[in-house]
């Protein structure tokens, strides 16, 4: 597969292979307000290679993005347009089986008022001003601008095979290059699934037989396809994308790096109506949690039904119930079962909220005017932008009834219960049906994780409670999905669920909690934990390139235009220039002001608040250009055919593109956008770690716990248990062998299990790091008691570098900050009666103990 070989470049060259290659002019050219994820990234960094640097690119260019219900791809399509753009195609046929996705899309690229308008409101690519131009066919087209043509793939079919005034024929476009974007791709491999069954004519009359066609008018168009679900198990379809699959991110991988919700199944023996009003409880609770947060959430509800005749009839029914919805109804399904239910009420009873006052709230907000039907292509057109603003503050929509219209294309953030009106199963031999299957895609689009922070060191789009499933926030990290009581059916489903990624296999539950005899310490009782915090790098001692660890001396090949000769002479290859090679050094200023300012002018690098960013000493543009701190001190040896040969305009504007990219990626690339504080502060351990339900996958080598430890009965040891890695737990044994040691020093040894209680930052970089350990020692003292925090970081053999230590390998920052915290952190100083200390220890590793023994030793017995 063609991603696979990508995948073996990454390995062989470095995790950011790809990513760095990313053309920063595209990047500049999104919405500001969008941030591209890591693996966005990942993949238009394989498309920009693929173009740019792969030797086995194929013409014309099929090249298929499969990636996760969810995971942005219409910003990918965004982006690869803009990386195309450049790379001279003007000319775009959007195309999609749904006229809803067609609408949504128009949106995202034309609309500059809509909430979700993917590209920058000015492109400005080469310094030109670029429009993005909705056209029928191309016959106007003109080489500045960006023309788009969007179409579902029955209306392309048509067009082309029955062409009329106006639209777009085959032969128009055999002169043109042109790229093809198809999403939801998989509707088009029909015809891949069962050409054996075909004739010619059936398959230049089919979908798919018109896309192929359309491609191949052209040697230099482009086909990029983008899906969640390829079906490579058929044999045709994966021969077909064998050389075509440039990135793989599906939705296991999307669930893993914690960007979707986490599904949980609530079957409930209940009339769906009963159902219905169980889920609005719980997603008025989700609201009042969000609330309490300052989180601004309107969670809505997708009531599903099998027909649209039931949907209309559950609506009116629905409907009535909320209006005439009694304080006593209420009251009823208090007693009903369901954990999360039971949690609801507790809350609405410890927050003053009577079943009254629950009543009204519900009434108002689930009022018939705030829930929609979507039940035809009419419903569709008439509350579309209703459909695809839920999240915006002003749609007051909270309540979805639909059949199927909404099973693709529909990109909802806030939705956090759907409801199953029916219960039927079309299972054959235990295996999920169709409408099983259906359902799963449909919790998958749902499952989009709706993005919140409480503070200014959480990834908002990221899930944050994984570890700590007590917490009430969690609540706001889950899409719950309604069913009648039907053992057959839950267990078809999470088959399918599992089958496509999104839910986990199979997972334990574990209760972490601290004991009773360290809750009885002075450590737990009086004791603080000091940690830092992340700051934007405020570059003070930046003054120039020099401190930015800028290369200021260059090398450019002017390009010649001369050729080489290959001679096999006597089994042994000579190779014949025409010309010899001369090198010219020169001042980069001699190429002059007004070309280098033209140069600076393409990259949106050297705009100047960019550039004051990254220099803030920087008092003019003219002072970056001539300034010897600056440009003033870069030299380029230039190699050409001739000494010292006479430059044009354009050879001197293209020299100094080259170079002033190359100081944009070293001056964006050597100096860290954040960094650690050296201030830390304390916080109370009481407040720091605390109880939990730890949520681990059945698999993972954490949820083997190991009884041979007996951690029970280590006083030492401030936690129930220990759910770690194979080193975590050799590092437990450790700990057992020099406590007696300890004891002669030490009044109180408490060692902590961080589960991601305490974070702090690396002093360079600012990057989040979790030690795995905390150990709180006191002492006596001289004078008065010594409380010290030692940070500890168990690390397996699979992160060693090339000579089998740490230093070089890419967890090698971690050790380095825990051997600099000590003589560089600056703690917050509480009482006048007590000293604190606060350091960390090499890497523990079983294979190393000896070398973690003797700094140990040294810094925790010796050095008191």
């Amino acid at each position: 597969m063609l991603y696979t070989t990508l995948d073996a470049l990454k390995t062989a060259f470095g995790w950011d292979y790809f990513t760095a290659q990313l053309d920063e002019e595209v990047v500049s050219n999104l919405n500001p307000g969008l941030i591209l994820r890591e693996y966005q990234k990942e993949a238009l960094g394989r498309l920009q290679f693929y173009f740019h640097g792969y030797q086995g690119r194929e013409r014309p260019t099929q090249l298929l993005f499969e990636m996760a219900t969810g995971s942005g791809k219409t910003l990918l399509m965004a982006a690869s347009i803009l990386l195309l753009y450049k790379l001279g195609y003007r000319n775009f046929i959007f195309f999609v089986n749904s006229t809803n996705i067609i609408n949504k899309t128009k949106d995202n690229f034309l609309n500059k008022s809509s909430s979700k308008y993917l590209f920058a409101h000015e492109l400005k690519i080469d310094r030109q001003v670029i429009q993005i131009k909705e056209v029928e066919n191309f016959e106007t087209s003109n080489d500045e601008d960006i023309h788009i043509a969007f179409s579902t793939i029955q209306g392309l079919h048509s067009r082309l095979n029955s062409p009329r005034e106006n639209s777009i024929t085959f032969q128009d476009l055999e002169e043109k290059k042109i790229v093809l974007i198809s999403d939801e791709a998989h509707h088009i491999n029909a015809l891949t699934k069962s050409k054996l069954n075909k004739t010619e004519q059936e398959e230049k009359q089919s979908w798919e037989g018109t896309v192929e066609r359309l491609f191949n008018t052209n040697r230099d168009n482009v086909l990029l396809e983008f899906t969640a679900t390829i079906d490579l198990d058929h044999p045709a379809v994966k021969q077909k994308y064998e050389k075509r699959i440039i990135y793989q991110y599906d939705l296991k991988h999307f669930r893993l790096d914690k960007y979707s919700k986490d599904i949980e199944v609530l079957a409930v023996d209940l009339e769906a109506l009963d159902r219905a009003i169980q889920a609005v409880i719980i997603s008025q609770y989700r609201r009042k949690v969000a609330e309490k947060h300052g989180i601004p959430l309107k969670p809505v509800i997708l009531f599903k039904s099998k027909t649209i005749v039931e949907s209309s009839e559950f609506r009116t029914a629905f409907t009535h119930k909320i209006r005439s919805l009694q304080a006593s109804d209420i009251q009823a399904l208090q007693s009903a079962q369901g954990e999360l239910l039971q949690t609801a009420f507790a809350y609405f009873a410890n927050n003053v909220i009577s079943p009254e006052a629950l009543v009204k709230e519900l009434q108002n907000d689930f009022d018939e005017n705030k829930c929609l039907s979507v039940d035809s292509e009419q419903d569709q057109k008439e509350h579309q932008i209703l459909v695809n603003t839920l999240e915006a503050a002003n749609n007051e929509i909270r309540a979805i009834f639909a059949v199927n219209m909404l099973n693709e294309g529909w990109d909802v953030l806030n939705l956090f219960d759907i409801v199953r009106l029916y219960d039927t199963r079309d299972a054959k031999r235990n295996q999920p049906g169709p409408t099983t299957i259906s359902e799963a895609q449909l919790i998958g689009r749902g499952a989009r994780y709706f993005p919140f922070a409480l503070d200014a060191h959480q990834e908002p789009d990221k899930r944050k409670f994984d570890d700590d499933i007590e917490n009430e926030l969690r609540v706001l990290e889950q899409l719950h999905y309604h069913s009648a009581h039907n053992p057959k059916y839950i267990q078809e489903l999470k088959t399918a669920l599992t089958q496509i990624g999104i839910l986990q296999e199979n997972y334990v539950q574990f209760e972490f909690r601290v004991k009773d005899e360290f809750r009885n310490s002075q450590s737990w009782k009086h004791g603080v934990v000091f940690s830092n915090n992340r700051i934007e790098n405020p570059r003070e001692a930046i003054k120039g390139l020099a401190d930015a660890q800028v290369t200021t001396h260059h090398e450019y090949q002017l390009r010649t235009g001369e050729t080489t000769e290959e001679t096999l002479l006597s089994e042994e290859l000579q190779f014949q220039t025409q010309s010899a090679r001369y090198k010219t050094p020169f001042k980069f200023a001699s190429l002059g002001a007004n070309v280098i300012n033209a140069a600076m002018d393409r990259l949106v690098f050297y705009r100047f608040e960019t550039l004051r960013r990254h220099f803030p000493s920087l008092k003019a543009r003219k002072e970056f250009v001539e300034s010897d701190k600056y440009l003033g001190s870069v030299t380029i040896d230039l190699f050409a055919a001739s000494p010292a040969p006479p430059l044009t305009q354009e050879q001197k504007l293209q020299i100094a593109l080259s170079v002033l990219q190359r100081i944009a990626i070293d001056a964006k690339s050597n100096v860290a956008e954040y960094i650690g504080t050296k201030r830390f502060t304390a916080h109370k351990v009481s407040e720091v770690f605390k109880d939990k339900i730890l949520k681990i996958a059945q698999d993972d080598s954490r949820a083997q716990t190991s009884d041979e430890l007996d951690l029970a009965a280590k006083g030492w040891y401030a936690q129930n248990a220990l759910f770690g890695t194979s080193e975590e737990k050799n590092f437990i044994s450790f700990m057992d062998a020099v406590f007696e040691e300890l004891k002669k020093t030490y009044t109180e040894i408490a060692l902590l299990r961080n589960e991601r209680s305490l974070a702090v930052y690396d002093f360079a970089e600012g990057r989040r790091f979790e030690p795995d350990f905390v150990l709180l020692l006191r002492e006596p003292g001289k004078r008065k008691p010594i409380s010290h925090q030692v940070f500890i970081e168990p690390k397996g053999n699979q992160f060693k570098d090339v000579d089998g230590l740490f230093t070089l390998s890419k967890e090698g920052w971690k050790q380095e900050f825990l051997l600099a915290i000590e003589a560089e952190a600056e703690l917050e100083l509480l009482f006048e009666n007590q000293d604190f200390r606060l350091l960390g220890l090499p890497f523990y590793n079983k294979d190393l103990e000896q070398d973690f023994k003797e700094a140990f030793e040294k810094n925790l017995l010796l050095a008191t």
